[in-house]
């Protein structure tokens, strides 16, 4: 149930940096949602192969580890991407560039 939680406001987080980069919020928060649930399994199997079925906890560890490792590769990509408002001279036009006229 925590990680439900966890996943539910980490989601948010990424929805809110993806309204800033000017991208659609709801399909960053589902990329997010995504990656979690694929980590979690890469986690969990690796947990196996290295703890075995008997050690829960060091697979369930690992499982949760590798989940939040997906979160943040979601924000890493996310924080690549150029922000929407930029104050570059590219977006001034040439008039702007001038000394004012009197």
């Amino acid at each position: 149930m925590l990680e439900v939680i966890a996943l539910y406001f980490l989601c948010k987080k990424n929805g809110t940096l993806a309204s800033q980069k000017g991208l659609n919020p709801r399909s960053w928060k589902w990329y997010t949602i995504l990656a979690w649930i694929l980590t979690e399994m890469i986690g969990v199997i690796m947990g196996i192969t290295f703890y075995g079925e008997s050690n829960l906890v060091g697979v369930m560890s690992l499982g949760i580890i590798s989940a939040f490792g997906g979160y943040l590769i979601i924000k890493y990509i996310l924080e690549k991407k150029p922000n929407l408002n930029k104050d570059d001279i590219d977006h001034n036009r040439v008039d702007e560039l001038q000394p004012p006229r009197n």
